[in-house]
């Protein structure tokens, strides 16, 4: 390095070394916006910053950055600050599939953010049914779950003999790997966590409760507003969504067990997508008056309407497949009572979830959408499989950085979704505490071989 003689650098030196210092604080910013509370929970990188600002500070021509990393240590500041106020943070997945919530024992209590070291209250059944209760953070492994369950149900087997296993409420069985992490949140509706030797496991049964409906609050849906739904409805997926970090798609496509690192918020943001899908199931095949089904009919095509019109496009083609489902277009009788009006806007909203050409009028009608939005997330995570499952991670020894491109572009689109702040004009309120309890645990029924038998008693045959 050059110097003027008196040990100082020289001012082309000097204009360098400011240079750089001035690209680092930009990139830390973008890295930040970017990437967000995965800096912020990584100690390494928080010390790096603070560094950083201690140099951009200590230097009176970079006050623009020195601005600029303040800022980034508010943001620090005020995640640590947060993440404090939420030490110790409790979940409960109840046994009868409710809706994971905070162990306040109040459901509509506000969402916050799922962290890897909060605890997760649920339990572990084994093959006669018998179960045991567990507290464990949702970073555990499948394996240390394992391992205490069969020791609290005493099953007296080695661990590399038992799987750690979802029991879904038709039957079918998934093993998780022993180094999965936030496997509680991973579980189906009425899925079922199962500990069992692994010649036992084709013994295991789905518990009698599997079949039934999940608990929710006993309410005549006719009687609650229907924008009403639609807006809380909006305010909680909205709260859901924003908790799930881009990362975790990249973690649910490569595999947990590849990163150890949590997926809880998508998991659970993924699941209120099939909660919603099967409530509308379960509340027309639970409805034995022809006309009331009528009523349920018409009043499911205008919640769809409203949610579509707030943007809230996940629950919105939740409610349209829910009324596609076989169980409810069977229902011939129902829907010939419908008025042609609203057949029509049902058509519509058919042709805007198709499927084929890779859901093209779905891409065409969000690509002209301004934010916030909810994104259909099923869509986005498919997209990721497909980008990952259809090119190799690496070519010749280097980074395939088009697959890497591919798979930002869904994350960037994310990051679209939610670079606007919800701001909805309420309905006015009739019902406000009644319908937001309402919204946060949904009865469904999962099970489609129950629901199609329940279909069949409401309505014989289909007519030809």
């Amino acid at each position: 390095m050059q110097n003027d003689g008196d040990g100082s650098p020289s001012v082309e030196d000097r204009e360098y070394l400011l240079t750089c210092k001035r690209r680092v604080a930009q990139f830390v910013q973008k890295w930040v916006i970017a990437v967000r509370n995965v800096v912020f929970e990584d100690p390494v990188a928080v010390d790096f910053i603070e560094e950083l600002a201690s140099e951009v500070e200590a230097d009176p021509e970079l006050q623009e950055e020195a601005s600029v990393m303040h800022h980034v240590l508010s943001q620090i500041a005020r995640y640590q600050e947060d993440r404090n106020l939420h030490n110790g943070q409790k979940w409960k997945l109840p046994p009868n599939g409710q809706p994971i919530c905070l162990f306040s024992g109040n459901p509509s209590a506000t969402r916050t953010l799922i962290r890897p070291d909060d605890d997760i209250i649920f339990r572990v059944y084994c093959a006669d049914h018998t179960y045991c209760t567990l507290r464990f953070p949702i970073a555990a492994t499948a394996e240390m779950i394992k391992a205490c369950a069969s020791d609290k149900l005493q099953l007296n087997r080695a661990p590399d003999d038992l799987f750690l296993v979802e029991v879904k409420s038709n039957g079918e069985r998934s093993v998780f790997k022993d180094n999965d992490v936030s496997v509680p949140t991973a579980l189906s509706l009425n899925g079922r966590l199962f500990v069992s030797p692994k010649d036992h496991l084709d013994a295991m049964t789905p518990l009698p409760e599997q079949e039934a409906a999940t608990e929710g609050l006993d309410i005549d849906i006719e009687v609650l507003s229907t924008k009403e739904l639609a807006f809380h409805m909006t305010l909680f997926d909205w709260d859901l969504f924003w908790a799930v970090h881009e990362y975790e798609l990249l973690y649910h496509t490569f595999g947990r067990h590849h990163f150890g690192k949590i997926t809880a918020n998508l998991d659970v943001f993924i699941r209120r997508f099939n909660e919603i899908q099967y409530w509308v199931v379960t509340e027309i095949v639970h409805t034995p008056s022809l006309s009331k089904r009528v009523s349920l009919l018409r009043k499911f095509i205008k919640l769809a309407a409203y949610c579509k019109e707030y943007q809230n496009l996940n629950a919105f083609f939740a409610i349209v497949m829910g009324l596609s489902n076989n169980a409810v277009s069977r229902l011939m009788q129902t829907w010939d009572k419908i008025p042609s009006k609203f057949r029509k806007i049902f058509t519509e909203f058919e042709a805007l979830i198709d499927p084929s050409r890779n859901h093209r009028a779905y891409r065409m009608f969000v690509g002209k959408l301004q934010p916030p939005l909810i994104p259909f997330m099923p869509l986005l995570l498919k997209d990721m499989t497909f980008a990952h499952e259809g090119n190799k991670t690496s070519l010749d020894g280097l980074v395939n950085f088009e697959k890497m491109h591919m798979m930002a572009q869904t994350m960037r689109t994310i990051r679209f979704c939610r670079s606007r702040h919800l701001v909805l004009d309420p309905p006015t309120p009739k019902s406000e505490g009644e319908v937001r309890s309402y919204i946060s645990c949904f009865r469904t029924i999962d099970n489609q071989r129950v629901l199609t038998a329940m279909s069949h008693k409401l309505e014989q045959s289909r007519r030809a």
